[in-house]
């Protein structure tokens, strides 16, 4: 899956913008489904027949990832820029991105006084990401536009994937695993599914704009009449030792099976199922509790009738940022776990609540 993940997490797709991971995804499942569509908001919905009978399955993951937008071009070819989704003002200082023109990519930088100066400035302070700049090396506004920027150009961080220390830890740190990961645990769910007998239908949603508020899972959900759901994307641990962590979510302990975050109360006979199964394949797990996060399963479980939904996470440390860190162990625990949800369905499988 590291082939995937390198893949995935180089593409250029913020939120509304994601363009060309909607384009790289629908050609990648293409082959591996039976049917392929890209609605107008830029959702990759892909179907799957069973061998027999059964349920219609959603499984789904969100394409963007969180990112920038030019506001405004300086006298001096500096860039304003506003935010897309839910970036740290933290972070930003002196991190490479990626701003993709109508002509191909440039490489800027989030600047920064330098540490020189710091002896003149309010050491605590935090300058808001209005307050900030990208330089890209233009001299001036004029050049600047020749190399191909624009109000509304998108941003990113600038694209990265490595082992964090060396290949024996399993664990990887780069920019937007937040939510390519959770795309790649579904690609490699349609790859094995190409070799296995599963009953009824399966639809793989790739959403766009959920860093946004779900707007993508809004609108696919709608289009595709469910009997159950599963969300993937990842989440922020509680393992390190700020003073609010907890230690009750970690990384390389599992795939986490949602029971509740802001978004969305799990469905109880879909958490039980995940769980049922964990323990009968003997798939490593751990429970999520966690209110600081929303995914597209709160978006799917408000669809039509109502959907029921469970979730499962991908653990990630330093979340929304340009290092982020995730198990490799965690990422295949959550495949494998999706793909036997979707083998142990059968044709009279149900998920009432009561």
């Amino acid at each position: 899956m590291k082939e995937l993940l390198e893949q995935l997490t180089k593409l250029h797709g913020p939120c509304g913008h994601e363009q060309p991971v909607s384009t790289w995804v629908r050609d990648t499942v293409k082959p591996l489904t039976d049917e392929v569509k890209v609605d107008p908001l830029g959702n990759v919905i892909a179907t799957k027949k069973g061998t027999k009978p059964g349920p219609t399955i959603i499984m789904t993951a969100h394409m963007d990832e969180i990112g920038f937008m030019v506001k405004k071009i300086e006298a001096n070819g500096l860039l304003r820029f506003e935010k897309l989704g839910g970036n740290d003002d933290r972070f930003l200082l002196t991190q490479k991105v990626q701003v993709r023109t109508r002509t191909g990519l440039l490489t800027g930088v989030i600047g920064s006084i330098s540490a020189h100066y710091a002896k003149f400035d309010d050491m605590a302070k935090v300058r808001n990401h209005r307050q900030l700049y990208i330089d890209i090396g233009a001299k001036d506004k004029q050049t600047a536009r020749e190399m191909g920027v624009e109000v509304g150009c998108p941003i990113t961080w600038y694209p990265s994937l490595d082992y964090l220390g060396n290949e024996s830890t399993g664990r990887f740190v780069g920019k937007g695993f937040d939510d390519r990961a959770g795309c790649a645990v579904l690609i490699q769910v349609l790859q094995e599914l190409k070799k296995e007998d599963f009953a009824g239908d399966l639809t793989a949603i790739f959403t766009v704009q959920e860093e946004v508020g779900l707007r993508g899972a809004q609108v696919a959900a709608r289009n595709v009449d469910a009997d159950v759901a599963i969300a993937i994307d990842t989440t922020a641990v509680s393992d390190t030792p700020e003073e609010m962590m907890d230690n009750s979510l970690a990384i390389g302990c599992g795939t986490g099976i949602k029971v509740l975050d802001f978004s969305l109360i799990s469905h109880p006979a879909v958490k039980e199922h995940l769980t049922n199964l964990a323990v009968e394949k003997k798939i490593p797990y751990q429970m999520e509790v966690f209110p600081g996060i929303g995914t597209d399963g709160g978006a799917m479980s408000l669809a039509n009738k109502g959907i029921p939904t469970g979730v499962l996470s991908i653990a990630s440390r330093y979340a929304h940022s340009p290092v982020e860190v995730i198990d490799m162990g965690d990422l295949v625990a959550t495949k494998d776990l999706l793909k036997e949800f979707v083998l142990s369905i059968g044709e009279d499988t149900a998920f009432a609540f009561i």
